[in-house]
């Protein structure tokens, strides 16, 4: 069995081996392999090596072909491309994250596209970055609001302050906020008890914030 077809085998064991021997190999005339796979593989702990083989590739070639796979109609190749460009962390990546990229109506996209986003900002972004994110304040579940929040305050205090301070649209997107402000405050802080705090000073109004 030749490792491009042991990357598709039936048995996941059999995929991990060959993504751990290929990323050991660092052959670029494997990437075609790697990228294919990662838009199909079920396995997180597969999809997680074939990821760090690609970050044995030379970045030259791996972030222009990481780049191209962010148009993908796949959300899955749009979601592992992303992650595997935050852990190449070239700042070549940085304008192919674009606000459609970062809205992206699949949620595991979008976080994604979060978390690579706050990676590779260059200095002068931050704030651009920051509005971006706090007008999805509010979206989706638990852990979808979780990793928003996450992105905002991995931006720092002294950006993102300011923008959460000013949304002004819907009490949930309010509730959010806030709870991301908390958390700025107090990294330790539990998110759900953050955010249950937030929505009682909205719902009772900024008065009783520290009641």
């Amino acid at each position: 069995m030749t490792l491009v077809s042991a990357l598709s085998a039936q048995e996941s064991s059999v995929r991990l081996q060959a993504a751990l021997a290929v990323g050991t190999r660092a052959d670029p005339g494997l990437l075609e392999a790697l990228v294919a796979r990662c838009a199909v593989e079920p396995d997180f702990f597969v999809r997680d090596m074939l990821t760090w083989a690609l970050t044995r590739l030379p970045a030259e070639l791996t972030v222009p072909r990481l780049v191209a796979e962010l148009g993908s109609s796949v959300a899955q190749a749009r979601s592992q491309a992303l992650h595997t460009l935050s852990k190449v962390g070239d700042g070549r990546a940085w304008p192919a994250l674009t606000p459609s990229l970062l809205r992206d109506p699949d949620d595991e996209v979008a976080r994604a596209a979060w978390r690579t986003a706050v990676a590779l900002v260059p200095d002068g972004e931050q704030e651009g970055l920051a509005v971006e994110l706090a007008a999805q304040l509010g979206r989706g579940d638990r852990n979808v609001q979780l990793s928003l929040s996450r992105a905002l305050v991995a931006l720092g205090g002294e950006v993102v302050v300011p923008v959460l301070r000013r949304v002004r649209a819907d009490p949930g997107m309010q509730a959010h906020a806030r709870a991301t402000e908390m958390l700025l405050r107090d990294p330790e802080a539990g998110f759900d008890a953050a955010i249950e705090e937030a929505k009682r000073i909205v719902a009772l109004g900024p008065q009783h914030a520290d009641r």
